[in-house]
């Protein structure tokens, strides 16, 4: 199950589990809307995956199956992801 991360790895602006601006790759780096969009340009900079919209956990599950408290802070390093941002950025996430 997914851990619903709190935060954006890269800006720490709060991501609570119903918030429609998270997004996640397939390992669940998670990040802001607007970090996606201007710094990332959908490409995550960990794995180098596709970041998509995280699904939203039915409220009523929450209590059963809480929200992650812990976060995960890894400041994007622009220059160093560049490389990687140019392989990858113009290649459809499903062919990554």
């Amino acid at each position: 199950m997914l851990e619903l991360r709190p935060s954006c790895e890269h800006c720490r602006r709060p991501l609570p589990p119903a918030s429609p601006d998270a997004r996640i790759c397939s390992f669940e780096c998670t990040f802001c809307a607007q970090c996606v969009e201007h710094v990332l340009f959908g490409v995550c900079p960990n794995c180098g995956g596709g970041l998509e919209r995280r699904p939203v956990r039915p409220v009523a599950l929450l209590a059963k199956h809480p929200a992650s408290s812990v976060q995960v802070h890894k400041h994007v390093d622009e220059l160093a992801f560049g490389p990687l941002l140019e392989r990858m950025r113009d290649v459809p996430a499903h062919r990554r």
